[in-house]
């Protein structure tokens, strides 16, 4: 039977990589050392690439959102702002928003079964919302909520939204 040796992988991170390339950069070569090495194909420091900015994730108080038609959950989350005291003013017109706030809502009835069999008359919601900056494109806030058994349905569903987006706003998420 014979035995296959395995070769050990070398595993190493951007960065080492970077900065070997930099230190190649650095040490004399030999010419043919410096036609093979890849930092002799960027010779220049200028011609790294330079590193993209993060994007804020940072919502500002009292900034215009623009709610998109979600079958009617938009309403439900409009009230949910207004209950929980979120800091974002609601808009109408979608060329102002300074964020956009998309989504979907699910509301499932109790069936008869669950009627008649267990007495239960309450529905099974979800919804996710997800906003924008509408600027940068950067998706600053996302959220989904899977409730059982609500009286309320779509209403306990935004006001959970809107809660937890406020608590993004305060930083305390």
């Amino acid at each position: 039977m014979k035995r296959r040796l395995v070769q050990p992988v070398k595993i190493v991170c951007c960065l080492c990589l970077s900065s070997s390339a930099l230190m190649a950069q650095t040490i004399p070569q030999t010419p043919q050392q410096a036609a093979a090495s890849p930092a002799a194909v960027s010779s220049t420091p200028n011609s790294q690439p330079a590193a993209a900015a993060p994007l804020s994730t940072k919502i500002v108080p009292g900034s215009k959102v623009y709610i998109e038609k979600m079958d009617g959950f938009e309403n439900y989350l409009t009230a949910g702002f207004a209950k929980k005291k979120v800091q974002l003013v609601p808009i109408a017109d979608k060329e102002q928003a300074d964020y956009i706030i998309s989504g979907s809502s699910i509301d499932k009835k109790a069936g008869w079964a669950k009627i008649v069999f267990m007495g239960n008359i309450h529905s099974d919601n979800a919804a996710s919302v997800t906003m924008v900056d509408k600027k940068s494109g950067a998706i600053v806030f996302a959220y989904a909520v899977d409730k059982k058994s609500t009286l309320h349905g779509q209403q306990t569903t935004a006001e959970a939204c809107a809660k937890h987006l406020q608590a993004h706003i305060e930083g305390r998420e």
